[in-house]
């Protein structure tokens, strides 16, 4: 294999949107206008044409044709440079980025931006084609049907993460203990302006909205949301919202030859899938092949985002792998801050590099369960 395969590809740039709370501030606002300021930023960040783009979005319809198209016209690049829209359900945004890195290390392309967007608040309701000829036709919820639900039986995905908590015997009290330290730490980073660094802000909206809407006094109070008897509740599941996220990544060479300084560098990234009813634990074996591949220990990766589709799922992967919980979503995760679910895997991308550099510390992994039994997860360098 070409040496080019092991070498880091260079993040130079990073931003992501502030989170919107579903049908709240950024209710009328498509996904596309919350990607577009995203790259913009980069666009004016180094003032490069990429050679194309990758963004993620899950719930296209209604969006308008080639939605990743539109954002790249409408930020201002240029006409002749190509653009692909990706759906890989909550892994949209991460696997944007990984395609990217392997067109890069293909040497198809010197500059990518990837990236992804959702807005869960404008997803619409869908028909059949074919109407009846008389009587009650059904409409489709596109944010379940497509989103939230699987495919084979149409169950939530809630279902799936209340099977992983009663077979690994975990109480409502763990989850939701996690829910509050996700909590805490959101709120403590917007107060702070702790995420200040790498937001573009909206006119619609400057800052993580959720956050400061919690009441952390009633995590324990509120009620299963899937079963009568269940453990997961809307507090220790993630919060459906809006957002984007967008990072310029490129060969070494080629930033050196800009003479540009990274943000970051990824160093590898991998996909793993099983049973899609054990779609909540697929993580740990995605980290797993990625430790592998990079020749790292748990042990010495410095801060984690996992994302917490459940507070369960962050919860046992990390207790799986043998991880401080400590270094696991320091600034508060999808419980607290939202999941837009095309978005999300980019987003977790970008905060980790920047607490990674706010902290001063090395090497991150992000990771991500994806609906279908799939995850992926990715490791970042800090250059020293």
């Amino acid at each position: 294999m070409s040496s080019v395969f092991h070498q880091p590809i260079w993040v130079t740039a990073a931003t992501r949107s502030p989170l919107g709370q579903y049908m709240g501030a950024l209710q009328s606002v498509s996904a596309v206008s919350l990607a577009t300021p995203c790259v913009e930023h980069l666009h004016d960040w180094s003032d490069l044409q990429p050679d194309t783009l990758y963004l993620g979005q899950v719930l296209q319809a209604g969006a308008g044709q080639a939605p990743a198209r539109q954002v790249a016209l409408a930020a201002g690049i240029d006409e002749d440079v190509p653009v692909t829209t990706l759906n890989k359900v909550c892994g949209s945004g991460m696997m944007a980025v990984m395609v990217g890195c392997d067109q890069i290390r293909l040497g198809r392309h010197d500059i990518v931006v990837a990236g992804g967007m959702e807005s869960m608040s404008m997803s619409p309701y869908l028909q059949h084609r074919t109407p009846p000829r008389m009587g009650h036709a059904t409409l489709y919820d596109h944010l379940f049907y497509d989103g939230l639900e699987n495919a084979d039986d149409h169950r939530l995905m809630g279902h799936f993460g209340e099977l992983l908590a009663q077979e690994m015997g975990y109480e409502r009290a763990q989850l939701d203990e996690w829910a509050l330290m996700s909590v805490t730490r959101a709120q403590y980073a917007v107060e702070h302006g702790v995420f200040d660094a790498e937001i573009t802000p909206l006119p619609h909206l400057a800052s993580d909205e959720i956050p400061l809407k919690l009441k952390p006094e009633r995590i324990s109070q509120l009620k299963p949301a899937f079963k009568p008897q269940g453990l997961i509740t809307a507090a220790n599941a993630s919060a459906m919202a809006d957002g984007a996220a967008a990072l310029t990544i490129m060969s070494k060479a080629q930033g050196q030859r800009l003479d540009l300084v990274p943000l970051a560098h990824i160093i590898g990234y991998s996909e793993y899938a099983h049973a899609p009813k054990w779609f909540t634990t697929a993580p740990i074996y995605a980290i797993e092949k990625l430790l592998l591949q990079v020749g790292w220990r748990a042990s010495e990766v410095d801060l984690w985002e996992i994302n917490e589709a459940f507070a369960v799922v962050s919860l046992h992967a990390a207790m799986s792998l043998g991880i401080n919980p400590e270094k696991v979503n320091i600034h508060g995760g999808a419980c607290a801050l939202g999941h837009p679910l095309g978005a999300t895997g980019a987003r977790i991308i970008v905060t980790l590099i920047y607490a990674l550099r706010a902290k001063g510390l090395h090497r991150g992994i992000a990771a991500l369960c994806i609906g279908g039994g799939e995850a992926t997860a990715i490791a970042i360098e800090i250059p020293e």
